[in-house]
């Protein structure tokens, strides 16, 4: 069998981030790169954050992937700069968060000294699209998200911040 590292990534597609399960790593854009160097496949990762607790579990997950169709020798490269933002999810991941009930991020690079002087204290709400929202809890299951409520369809739901 030839390994290439398009099969790779494809493969990993299938390895889905542990705190978001309808996203994977390559959604979420914690999958950097592959590599192959003579008969090792080098995975390069950066996590959310560097502290987060996911990245062992990934790690398992990615090697359990390639292993189960007969790819040994991997090496996993965790990356920490650049550091992870927001901006590296795909457009169809925040919308798969939307219609997993959690409200996705906006791009970090739209803010500016002036969006953040004038920001918006709201955040959508991901079931009806409305602005009559309001914090709860900055933390909510994972550290990456918070908690708000919908006043206007009374359903509490998880925003993922941006960074």
């Amino acid at each position: 069998m030839v390994v290439t590292e398009e099969k790779i990534l494809k493969l990993l597609d299938n390895v889905s981030d542990p705190e978001i399960p309808a996203l994977s790593i390559a959604d979420m854009g914690i999958l950097r790169g592959v590599k192959i160097v003579d008969d090792q496949v080098i995975v390069t990762v950066t996590p959310t954050y560097s502290g987060c607790p996911a990245m062992y579990e990934i790690r398992r997950r990615i090697v359990e992937e390639l292993k189960e169709n007969g790819i040994v020798g991997v090496k996993i490269d965790t990356v920490l700069s650049p550091a992870w933002t927001t901006d590296w999810m795909s457009e169809d991941a925040k919308q798969r968060l939307k219609e997993s009930g959690i409200a996705p991020p906006t791009k970090t690079t739209e803010f500016s000294l002036d969006n953040i002087i004038n920001q918006k204290d709201f955040v959508l709400c991901p079931f009806c699209d409305s602005e009559n929202t309001e914090l709860r809890a900055e933390f909510s299951a994972t550290a990456c998200k918070s908690l708000y409520y919908c006043n206007d369809c009374l359903q509490p739901y998880e925003h993922f911040k941006c960074h």
